[in-house]
């Protein structure tokens, strides 16, 4: 049973679904409201043209820079990157693409290729695929004690980039999570993105931000994840999803006016199955127009209804400012738990993006990876939703819904306490025994 909020497990229980990134909370009232009324009046594909469809476009075009004014509507966030993917390549007229270690861009032939973190299980690294090293400054090549890791992982890339270069290779983009999150939750030094976006741009590629698993104010401080690395940085590429519909098959590429001509001047036009209408749209700020792209039920008017209502949700109960709130004392009490177990080696992130990166020696920074997964069994038990990542799927990701509330973070945290404090009692326990 659910109703705007972590979901109620059973008629007693609680559960703190800290690994679902929902903006708004399951089954919003309002979110699934605007669904059903729309569903009730008019629900086409995209080769008729629907106010819900201009609204949604201009709305999201008040959250992002005002170059980024192009929008593609699709099903999912993997056909999202996918057609990242694609526009960078006609853009540029390039194949080549960078990504960081153990990233995760979805499940499309075309994205496992790109993404370490499965092509490793399966067929191996392509030609094209040019992996720099993830920007973790707890285990990472550049820690915390590096005066300067932004400008050491950047250099990586451009490293990378030179030596693909040699071998005649081309860079049409550069991908990554804003805030890397299969990778470990890892947020990059502030300035990393800016550097690693002038090495690309150098090459002749562009910069995909992929905001599908931390956008739309999740990360509490900035409406994107992407914002977290300066003012100044604008991506050439956005790709959005999961959040964007709070669970609603909807997902959008934002980009600027250059590369979606270069994409229409093949005269191939990108759909799914039926149709795809472009049409201009009232001016940004800055008196660009925004374009719109739509193709079968990515953009139809219920799925822009739903994500109208998303924003109007997130707008009237400020759940981005809450996400800072929430997020910051959260970060307190796990620090607060790092103080007390050993196993505890770090705690990361922004807003409910969060990491705790649990080891088994402070020195070496092991990844405690066994206790990891036993912790989150005892979780479960306890009604409580979290799994790992990160290479040595050892860091609890925390990344609840938006309306997760002081409570919740307290009842999550003492919970954990519980449980760690039972595992060390059990270690000593054992120790005694062989003693």
């Amino acid at each position: 049973r659910a109703g705007g909020g972590p979901v109620e497990w059973a008629e007693w229980s609680r559960l703190c679904d800290g690994h679902g990134p929902l903006a708004v909370g399951h089954c919003h009232p309002l979110v699934v409201q605007a669904a059903h009324e729309q569903n009730q009046v008019l629900n086409t594909n995209s080769r008729y043209l629907h106010d819900n469809i201009v609204d949604y476009a201009q709305r999201l075009s008040e959250t992002l820079p005002e170059e980024l004014c192009v929008f593609y509507f699709l099903n999912s966030g993997s056909e999202a990157n996918d057609l990242a993917l694609r526009l960078a390549r006609q853009y540029t007229g390039h194949q080549d693409v960078v990504v960081l270690d153990h990233a995760y861009h979805g499940h499309l032939s075309s994205l496992i290729d790109i993404s370490p973190y499965k092509f490793r299980d399966l067929d191996g690294q392509k030609e094209w695929v040019h992996v720099a090293p993830l920007p973790d400054t707890y285990r990472g090549l550049y820690r915390e004690d590096h005066p300067s890791p932004a400008a050491a992982y950047a250099s990586e890339v451009e490293r990378v980039v030179r030596s693909a270069q040699e071998r005649g290779r081309k860079i049409a983009a550069f991908f990554a999570e804003s805030l890397p999150s299969v990778g470990g939750q890892i947020v990059p030094p502030a300035g990393y993105f800016s550097q690693v976006a002038g090495h690309i741009r150098r090459a002749g590629g562009l910069f995909v931000a992929d905001e599908i698993q931390v956008g739309f104010g999740r990360v509490g401080t900035h409406f994107w994840a992407f914002q977290l690395q300066g003012q100044d940085f604008v991506p050439d590429i956005v790709t959005m999803g999961k959040s964007i519909g709070n669970g609603h098959p909807i997902a959008c590429v934002a980009t600027t006016q250059a590369v979606a001509k270069a994409f229409e001047a093949t005269g191939v036009e990108y759909f799914n199955t039926l149709a795809r209408c472009g049409f201009f749209s009232p001016l940004t700020p800055c008196g660009l127009p925004i374009i719109f792209h739509l193709w079968q039920f990515g953009g139809s008017p219920v799925s822009c209804a739903v994500g109208l209502a998303v924003l109007d949700v997130l707008e009237k109960e400020q759940l981005q400012a809450h996400a800072t709130c929430v997020g910051r004392f959260l970060m307190e009490l796990l620090r607060q738990q790092k103080a007390k177990h050993a196993i505890i080696g770090d705690i990361r992130g922004a807003g409910l993006f969060i990491g705790v990166d649990l080891i088994k020696d402070k020195a070496t920074r092991t990844p405690a990876t066994e206790e990891a997964d036993y912790l989150v069994s005892r979780l479960k038990e306890n009604h409580i939703l979290l799994s790992t990542d990160g290479p040595g799927r050892n860091v609890l990701k925390f990344k609840p819904p938006m309306c997760f509330s002081l409570d919740n973070a307290q009842y999550l945290v003492a919970k954990l306490d519980a449980i760690l404090t039972d595992m060390e009692e059990m270690v000593r326990s054992c120790e005694s025994l062989r003693l």
